[in-house]
Parts: C-alpha cells; structure tokens; sequence
C-alpha cells in the first residue's frame, strides 16, 4: 500500500506540472492540503474515489477557499469532516498586527477550517485515512487539533494520518510560536513541540517513519507526516525531490 502526502500550496503557479505530478504517482492513498478550488475540479476529472471538504478560508479582500482532498483508488465506503475551533477572537494583539504586516506575503485573517476522514478499502480490508492541516498558532493548539482528529478513529480498523502538522522545529522559524500568539518558552525550546508531539503518537499506537526529516526546506522541519498504525510494516519512506511549485516536497510512505 503506497500513501502519499503534499501540502501543494494554494499559490501554486506550476498546476500542470502539479495534476502531472498527482494523476501520474502510483498511489493507493494521496492527500492534499491546500488544493485550490480550481485545481479540486480538475482532480475530479480524475479515474479515482475522491473526499474533500474546506482546508481553509483566507480574508485575502476576498475568500480565497482551499480545500483538503483525499483521493483513493479503492471505494471510499464513509467519510466525515471534523470542524476546527476559530481561534481569531483569541489571539493577542501582536498576532494581529504580525499578521497585517505579512500582507504582501498573504498572510491573512482566516476561518472555517477542517479536517477530514475516510474509509478506504484496501483489497478486502476497510482502512480509516485522516488528513488535516493544523493551524500556524499555539503549539497547545496544534496539539488539541491533532488530538480532536484522533478522537475520531475507530479502534477496530488501522489508521493512517497525513497532513501539514506545521511543527516548527528550528531555530530559524520558531519565533512564529510566540509571534503567532504562543508562550516566548514555545519560540526559546523550539524542540518541546516535537517532543510532545512524539509521545502523543505513541499513546495513539503510531508510527512516524520519516521522524528527523526536513519537508519544509524554509523552516528545516519536518512539517509533513504519514502516521500509520503500529500493525503495519513500513517498507520505504521517502521525501521527494521536485516540489511542483510548492513550498513542500511531498512525502510517501509504503507499508503492508
């Protein structure tokens, strides 16, 4: 079973190459994040079971709407969508203002955010697929997202986990922790998250294969995970070299 996992960023200026890239990957499982709503239709055209729902919202003057996609190329027998809280009214003042001077990046206010779950079959096996993208915000934020996701598992079926967690774990990006409403100690201990995070897997009986890897060339973190059950055998995993206009290289993971 091969899963794939990319953040294709919703200012992608390369989306032929991208579709390329995606209707051309042997996959049995691919999750998107940030898939613009123009490249979602174009995905549909494609011979494969397709999810998705609302990544995001960004107040870009206008709603600039990305969406979270998981594609399979076996029946799709349930999906759901979990809601994200709004975090906007309780951020401080400086993310506020932060957030306006990183305009002419786009940077934005933002709302209406989600993940997403599946059931997928795998040959005769019924397999449940997340893929959600937490929040540039407080670490504990991040965590209680991750958690709200996995409150949704079914203990009975094995679990795979893809998406952009956003962990930053580099000195070179973590003052975002503070700047973006988190403690100074989230910006200074730059490795807590990752840590906290780990065990959190643990506790969920997961696996992190490609743990200590850089999917996010800019912050030097590894931004981008395939989680999967500890019943499973990891044959490979792999961070790919193109990143077809994104600022992340996508990631696969191969298991039986």
């Amino acid at each position: 079973m091969k899963i794939y996992s990319w953040n294709m960023l919703y200012r992608n200026k390369r989306l032929d190459e991208a579709f390329t890239f995606v209707s051309k990957s042997d996959f049995d499982i691919f999750c998107l994040q940030e898939v613009p709503v123009e490249f979602l239709a174009r995905l549909r055209t494609l011979p494969f079971h397709l999810a998705e729902t609302i990544d995001v919202e960004r107040l870009l003057g206008e709603v600039k709407r990305n969406h979270l996609v998981i594609l399979s190329r076996n029946a799709i027998k349930n999906q759901s969508v979990i809601p994200f809280p709004n975090y906007w009214p309780l951020l401080p003042w400086r993310t506020h203002l932060f957030v306006r001077s990183m305009r002419p990046w786009f940077w934005s206010k933002i709302q209406n955010r989600s993940a997403l779950y599946v059931d997928s079959m795998v040959g005769e096996r019924l397999v449940r697929v997340f893929n959600l993208h937490t929040a540039i915000t407080r670490v504990d934020w991040r965590i209680r997202e991750f958690e709200q996701t996995m409150a949704e598992r079914d203990p009975t079926l094995p679990t795979i986990v893809c998406g952009d967690f956003n962990v930053m774990e580099s000195p070179k990006v973590s003052i975002l922790n503070w700047l973006v409403g988190g403690k100074i100690g989230d910006a200074l201990r730059f490795t807590r998250e990752r840590t906290r995070l780990e065990k959190h897997f643990v506790e969920h009986e997961l696996m992190n294969p490609l743990r200590g890897v850089t999917t996010h060339p800019f912050s030097r973190s590894q931004l981008d995970h395939i989680l999967v059950s500890n019943s499973f055998s990891i044959q490979n995993a792999l961070v790919l070299n193109d990143r077809h206009g994104s600022d992340h290289h996508p990631i696969s993971v191969e298991i039986l």
